[in-house]
């Protein structure tokens, strides 16, 4: 007959009412059962059990492995959550649901294949009808310049205005900077940009810059000084090259663009106006992002050192017009 556990923990039990030490029941055991015999190890948690006033030497039932709470419930559940807050955080589950982040990230990502994401960022919700006169513009632009093949394209003009800042950030492609493996990460000192900036206003043609105008300084853009300051700097440069040459002048919808005053500038001066759609974006002119790029991690200490930077560079005979998508 093959002894078991239960039969060597019977016959520890009653080595332990005999009175025997822990060390002369192993012995016993030992010389009995030779390698068969439990361990003193074995014999030493036994007699400890027995000192504690246990009798059984049956294994006692254990809760066992807890059940997963990964179920089809709790998984609809977590997705109702999500239906109804598009922001919920793994806490507010947890406490909804009374479930482990574990198994919250498990729901998530193995069952749901969800992943939280930013908003892609537009400049405006247009309807349908500002989507269709979008489009509408474009086409027509298209078939009126013949797919941009018309030698009218060589007279069309555009500008805009934007702040220049003083001092521009770094940013984080200029900031990269080359590092050995025994050496430590560089850090950088969060800054903002400075309250000291210059308005100017920027104008392009298809051969590159035109005219960069500034703002005077404690001045607004309005109809005045974009009809007596603005665009005379812009015409006057445009006719140094060509005096008799059509102009077609493009910018956006802004109030000092569309006023009565700014309408008969342009017919005192026959400059033909084209038009722009409702509600679409602002036209970001690649002086914006390159003066920028000059800008950033250097200080300006004044308007005409900021103006300095933004002048016309060689590489501006190679631009165009960049519009936000």
């Amino acid at each position: 007959m093959e002894l078991n556990r239960e039969h060597f923990r019977a016959i520890i039990f009653h080595n332990f009412r005999r009175g025997l030490s822990r060390q002369e029941c192993f012995d016993e055991l030992n010389s009995l059962y030779s390698d068969k015999a439990p361990s003193y190890s074995t014999v030493k948690n036994w007699y400890n059990e027995f000192n504690r006033g246990r009798c059984s030497i049956q294994d006692e039932s254990r809760a066992g492995r807890p059940k997963s709470v990964v179920v089809p419930e709790k998984i609809n559940a977590v997705r109702e959550l999500i239906k109804q807050d598009r922001h919920v955080t793994y806490r507010e589950i947890e406490a909804s649901l009374d479930i482990s982040m574990t198994s919250i990230n498990k729901i998530l990502h193995e069952h749901l294949s969800v992943k939280k994401i930013c908003s892609r960022w537009i400049p405006h919700n247009l309807t349908n009808a500002q989507k269709k006169a979008r489009v509408d513009w474009c086409k027509e632009l298209l078939e009126k310049y013949i797919q941009g093949t018309s030698k009218a394209v060589y007279n069309i003009y555009t500008g805009d205005e934007s702040w220049i800042y003083a001092y521009e950030p770094e940013t984080k492609q200029q900031s990269t900077v080359w590092v050995f493996q025994d050496e430590a990460k560089p850090t950088k000192v969060v800054r903002g940009r400075s309250t000291s900036k210059q308005m100017i206003a920027c104008f392009f043609g298809i051969n590159g810059h035109v005219a960069t105008v500034a703002l005077e300084q404690r001045r607004t853009v309005n109809s005045e000084w974009y009809t007596t300051i603005c665009l005379p700097e812009v015409i006057g440069e445009i006719r140094k090259k060509q005096k008799n040459r059509r102009i077609i002048l493009h910018h956006d919808n802004a109030s000092s663009h569309t006023s009565t005053q700014t309408k008969a500038f342009l017919t005192e001066r026959k400059i033909e106006l084209m038009g722009h759609p409702p509600v679409a974006s602002r036209n970001r002119l690649y002086s914006q992002r390159s003066s920028s790029g000059n800008l950033a991690g250097q200080a300006q200490l004044s308007p005409d050192m900021e103006m300095t930077t933004v002048k016309p560079q060689a590489k501006y005979g190679i631009c165009g017009v960049l519009t936000d998508k």
